[in-house]
């Protein structure tokens, strides 16, 4: 079982359903662990955030300013706060010609790519020429910093004095900060600036934050079609053959034609259309009589949505007869008017069925059977809690700057909710940078642990591989005989030679491809020394040379190598065509 097992190829499990272990208890400064069951060593309550591993960020929440020193030149002051941590910055919006500015503004560092241990603010004023001027700073130190996490009560923001840019002495203006760190589970994570999101911009950032949706309570409209009186067509000499369209929203439906033709035709047919609240749609009908190839519009009316009851059960909904207006009676006046108003009547049935589920998902993967009305719902049995962790192995969508990326989120949906996760910008694996040196300095690994295996004695005739004892009489009878063949008719026909020929052809082709494995093989396997020793430290060269320059700059010169003018080239094999043509194969050690 054991080998066979070994010999089965690997199936992919891309798709399959994985048993992961995260850490999902919240991890204290001074050791207390909340999980899923409830607080160890503590006594609060549990929350949502339990299940989702937690992530720390650091917070800064730049809440206003006062007494900022105005611009000595333009004698005004348009203040921004600009936050700096390590690599990355955030900015606030500026003010035009204000000392006392607000903003209430919050900026998460995610504590994973923090590089730095300061915290640093700076107030700036900002130029629209030149390069906008310095009024202040404040430093903070990272070991210093506070942890804070719900239900912990918010951290209370403080006044600071500016300081000069060494940091020697106090400035003019004070600047009130908070500065905490925090998890996912913070009051100002939804609504914070990210660093992960550092290269959007402007109202892009809004777009990447987490929402929640609730789905639209839909509900059918049932339209029972009975009747029509009067119908009278342009041309009063043919009786009308008529037929009802009915439309809602971009949704039209059409009944059957009456079958005789009569000024009070009769359907009774049903036309189901879908609906959301707050039933801003209305219903149009229009009675159109069939007159050969084209349809001649008799009257129409338009009713609100609103205006039709809401069945629950199975109870019967009285129908209404409505006037139609004659189709162009908007062009006349008077009299005129008043006499086409009437001209025509519509028996009809409608009514708003709450009874029913409105389908819009796959019925494999449905969620949500319950009907419209909120009356016949029944009771809930719990709560569905989904934390969504994190995501592997995701397709590059994009490139940016040169490398592929993907700007992922995750959508969830049960029942009438759906939640959309916040999108992670510039995230993907795996790191496509890395594959050329890894691959070259994997090989310079393969060929140093296999000098310790090297060929101590020199290569000798393998009657093994030659199959030459296994041999029959029969074989070697075929084997030597001439082409054509000396054999009787009787024996071999001429399909016979024409296959010979054939394997002949593939047998060589096989040949030669297992021939130029081997030769790859040999490059790493010290068959010869001298050949493997120069490609090992090759690939190590390669491996160096390809981290340090950038992949663009080794495609170019690859590039213009391959495409050099045929003054710079030779009839002569090349190097690394010569070099590998002399590698040693296993036709060498065959009879």
């Amino acid at each position: 079982m054991g080998s066979q097992a070994a010999s089965k190829p690997k199936e992919q499990d891309d798709y399959k359903l994985k048993d992961t272990k995260p850490e999902l208890g919240e991890k204290w400064p001074h050791g207390g662990q909340r999980g899923g069951s409830g607080w160890i060593s503590s006594e609060r309550a549990t929350s949502t955030y339990d299940l989702v591993e937690q992530m720390f960020y650091l917070y800064v929440r730049v809440v206003k300013a006062k007494d900022l020193p105005p611009n000595p030149v333009t004698g005004n002051c348009d203040p921004y706060v600009e936050v700096k941590v390590g690599n990355y910055k955030g900015k606030t919006r500026h003010f035009e010609k204000k000392s006392n500015p607000e903003w209430k503004q919050v900026f998460a560092f995610s504590k994973e790519k923090i590089q730095s241990s300061q915290v640093e603010v700076f107030v700036r004023d900002k130029e629209m020429v030149a390069r906008d001027d310095y009024i202040g700073k404040v430093v903070f130190d990272m070991h210093e910093v506070p942890t804070r996490v719900p239900p912990d009560s918010p951290l209370a923001p403080q006044w600071y004095r500016l300081e000069d840019r060494r940091g020697d002495r106090k400035v003019k203006g004070e600047v009130m900060l908070a500065v905490w760190m925090g998890t996912q589970a913070d009051e100002a994570f939804p609504e914070a600036w990210h660093s992960d999101a550092a290269s959007v911009q402007g109202e892009g950032v809004y777009t990447i934050r987490s929402k929640v949706y609730v789905s639209p309570k839909l509900w059918y409209v049932r339209v029972n079609v009975i009747e029509a009186q009067d119908v009278e067509p342009r041309d009063k000499s043919q009786p009308p053959q008529a037929y009802v369209k009915a439309q809602v929203g971009q949704q039209v439906l059409k009944t059957k034609l009456c079958p005789t033709k009569t000024p009070n035709p009769f359907w009774n047919e049903d036309l189901i259309f879908v609906a959301a609240e707050p039933f801003e749609e209305q219903l149009v009908l229009t009675v159109e009589n069939k007159i050969g190839s084209k349809d001649e519009i008799v009257g129409r009316i338009s009713l609100q949505l609103t205006q039709f009851e809401k069945r629950l059960d199975h109870r019967a909904v009285h129908s209404r007869w409505y006037n139609l207006e004659s189709f162009g009676f908007g062009a006349l006046e008077g009299d005129k008017r008043h006499e086409l108003k009437f001209s025509t009547r519509i028996h009809l049935r409608v009514c708003l069925e709450g009874a029913y589920h409105v389908l819009d998902e796959s019925t494999m993967y449905i969620s949500d059977t319950r009907p419209t009305a909120r009356q016949l719902w029944k009771q809930p049995v719990g709560i569905l809690e989904v934390g969504i962790l994190s995501a592997q192995g995701l397709q590059p969508m994009k490139t940016k700057d040169g490398k592929s990326t993907t700007d992922a989120y995750c959508v969830a949906k049960y029942g009438q909710k759906w939640v959309r996760t916040r999108t992670i910008t510039d995230s993907s694996n795996p790191k496509w940078k890395l594959i050329l040196p890894t691959f070259f300095l994997y090989m310079f690994v393969i060929g140093v642990w296999n000098f310790r295996f090297r060929p101590r004695h020199p290569p000798h005739m393998d009657t093994k591989v030659s199959w030459a004892e296994a041999a029959q009489a029969d074989e070697l009878d075929e084997e030597f005989d001439t082409f054509p063949t000396s054999k009787g008719q009787d024996v071999v026909k001429m399909r016979y030679d024409r296959l010979r020929s054939v394997a002949g052809r593939i047998q060589t082709v096989v040949g030669d491809i297992a021939t130029q494995g081997e030769r790859f093989h040999a490059l790493l396997n010290w068959r010869d020394p001298r050949a493997t020793c120069l490609f090992v430290i090759f690939c190590l060269v390669a491996a160096v040379a390809l981290y340090i320059t950038p992949f663009k700059m080794v495609a170019a010169g690859a590039g213009v190598y391959w495409l050099r003018h045929p003054r710079f080239r030779s009839k002569l094999p090349s190097a690394p065509s010569n070099f590998f043509r002399r590698l040693p194969s296993r036709a060498d050690t065959m009879l």
